[in-house]
């Protein structure tokens, strides 16, 4: 594969000491963007290439979804020529970025100022759960507990649930995209001026503004005026509508959307009621609103709805179980789920990146390396002897 592509971060090469989720994503979204990744595992590898299911061992399919455009070496950093081998490559990097706990990174002599020392202008990131002037700065943090500590799981309370946990690992993977977006804007910054940055992606603060966008609400001002939150989010009538053969999300918006939508259902006259006339009263009014459109409908068949809203642009989708999403039309015509053919672990399906650039797909330049497949070859490039590279491998 080419792993040449005249992409944005073609030239730039990121040590990437991450592990679990979170980190690995945004090392495979800067990969994907043409960074050259290396990917530094311990010898048994990341936790996550041992979940199943994986046709051979440390290769699972979680795995392979978060390492395609990197290559792998396996390092004892605790060892001394672990350690050299780490500080070796880090000298040659341009990024460095990890999801170790800040203690951890100082036994390890990966601290900033020991980093900084082997390149001086290097972008140093580190994310962890909580920011490093915080009460809670050493606190160990998964998503799970980013959900909790973040207001997500207690958004749930608004519509009459119990607090509960997204069925996604959200935290990892939005707090994964600023680090993504933190790094190649650090990049961008360090090519004006010349400056290695220092970049801190916490968790808890990265989740507590991405759900306050839109729930600060009367909080934005001091004293507070008006309510928290966004009040056509909270009521428990925001959700899927079932169909005479199935489910659809339908989402009328505009006044013209809901005139045409009344009309459609039958109740033309609701497009009259003050209390959904304009945006203002219809947001005001959004539990009463949204709980007539179960009744509203529940008259046509799934295909029915979809074609009148199409017709009428008005916002509306089937809901589509995550196991369906491959035989969907449009996924397939943009070329979303791709396949390859992995030298190890035979035919294998990947989802491409979404983003283009000048009408282009971003492509997968290199497989998702088995642990530690390019140990030897990157340790050649710094320098290193084969007698050497045996040595640290058979320890």
């Amino acid at each position: 594969m080419d792993e040449h592509a005249d992409l944005p971060l073609s030239g730039i090469r990121i040590a990437d000491f991450t592990d679990v989720v979170m980190g690995p994503l945004a090392t495979r979204m800067l990969g994907d963007l043409g960074a050259e990744v290396i990917r530094v595992e311990p010898p048994g590898g990341d936790v996550i290439r041992h979940y199943e299911p994986m046709r051979s061992p440390a290769m699972s399919a979680f795995s392979m979804n978060l390492n395609r455009n990197k290559r792998s070496i396996a390092l004892d950093l605790k060892s001394p020529e672990g350690s050299q081998a780490a500080r070796d490559l880090i000298a040659t990097c341009d990024v460095f970025v990890s999801n170790m706990r800040r203690r951890a990174l100082g036994r390890l002599g990966l601290d900033q100022a020991s980093v900084r020392e082997l390149r001086s202008d290097i972008i140093y990131c580190v994310a962890n759960g909580y920011g490093s002037d915080g009460p809670r700065a050493d606190h160990a943090a998964y998503d799970d507990v980013m959900q909790a500590a973040s207001g997500l799981a207690g958004m749930f309370a608004w519509v009459g649930d119990e607090p509960r946990l997204v069925p996604s690992i959200y935290a990892d993977k939005v707090t994964g995209a600023h680090i993504a977006f933190a790094v190649a804007a650090a990049l961008h910054g360090r090519a004006r001026d010349g400056r290695g940055t220092t970049i801190e992606v916490p968790m808890a603060e990265t989740m507590a503004a991405f759900n306050l966008v839109e729930h600060l609400g009367g909080q934005t001002y001091e004293p507070p005026y008006g309510h928290f939150s966004y009040s056509r989010i909270r009521t428990a009538n925001r959700k899927p509508r079932r169909t005479t053969d199935g489910w659809i999300v339908i989402l009328p918006y505009s006044d013209d959307n809901w005139r045409t939508f009344f009309a459609e259902a039958g109740r033309p006259e609701l497009a009259d009621d003050p209390r959904f006339q304009g945006t203002a009263n219809r947001v005001a009014n959004a539990d009463l609103l949204y709980g007539l459109v179960d009744d509203l409908v529940g008259g046509h068949t799934t295909a029915e709805w979809l074609a009148f809203c199409a017709d009428q642009s008005i916002p509306c989708a089937e809901v589509v179980e995550p196991e369906r999403l491959r035989e969907d039309d449009h996924f397939d015509a943009v070329g979303l789920f791709q396949e390859d053919e992995h030298p190890t672990e035979g035919a294998y399906r990947y989802v491409r990146s979404p983003i283009r650039i000048d009408d282009a797909t971003i492509a997968q330049r290199r497989h998702p390396p088995r642990l530690g497949a390019d140990t030897g070859e990157v340790l050649r490039e710094l320098g290193w002897s084969d007698e050497r590279i045996a040595a640290l491998i058979d320890d």
